[in-house]
């Protein structure tokens, strides 16, 4: 391993390490969101929508992120509907982890007992009120294990945006082992980089549940 090698190629990395964080980011938001709704469509059976919600989940946990980025990329402007790499990935992201949320989500609104709600329908409180105060509370701090999880399952998914050219850091190791053949180098430079995303996010994480659990939620 050469060490003027790898800070030769230290600014490549940093460069696609900040797309791969970025597009990372925002996908995750979008996945969020996402994941939300159809977890309150679900928890609240809405009407023939959550039947919907339920096809939709089992469709994107169960086709693999790059089936999806390639069919949003090649396959959407078959029909007209032009996009471009970036918004690609994060489309494809917030399709896959909107599916994973939305099951965090669930079970940890699945898991409020039924004798909080009617106690609070009996104070008087609004189904707004008790989903505001009484329920969301609980099922985010119950589900904050898996939500990381899923958090850092799509951090890592983020490898695959590769296979549509975008200059991400598993796409800038391939193109410097494929040019150069510093193996060694890049691949040393993408554990070291993907660690530096990774490590803090799961510290957080670790951070997040132990107050939760202090605070009396969670078990």
């Amino acid at each position: 391993m050469r060490i003027d090698v790898i800070v030769r190629y230290l600014p490549l990395f940093k460069k696609a390490a900040l797309l791969t964080l970025k597009l990372g980011i925002i996908g995750i938001i979008f996945a969020i969101l996402i994941g939300l709704i159809c977890a309150l469509i679900q928890y609240y059976k809405v009407p023939i929508i959550r039947h919907l919600v339920a096809v939709y989940i089992e469709l994107s946990r169960n086709t693999p992120l790059l089936i999806q980025l390639f069919f949003i990329y090649y396959g959407l402007p078959k029909i007209g509907i032009s996009t471009n790499a970036e918004i690609c990935g994060i489309a494809g992201l917030a399709f896959l982890g909107g599916s994973y949320m939305a099951e965090a989500f669930r079970s940890g609104l699945e898991a409020v007992p039924d004798i909080q709600v009617e106690s609070a329908y009996s104070l008087g409180m609004s189904p707004m009120q008790t989903a505001f105060y009484i329920i969301l509370p609980q099922a985010i701090s119950t589900s904050m294990p898996p939500f990381m999880a899923n958090v850092i399952f799509l951090l890592k998914e983020t490898s695959v945006f590769s296979a549509i050219s975008l200059m991400d850091l598993m796409f800038t190791a391939k193109d410097l082992i494929g040019l150069y053949y510093k193996t060694t180098e890049s691949l040393f430079l993408l554990v070291v980089f993907y660690l530096i995303i990774l490590l803090p996010v799961s510290l957080l994480g670790s951070y997040i549940e132990r107050r939760l659990r202090y605070a009396g939620f969670g078990s």
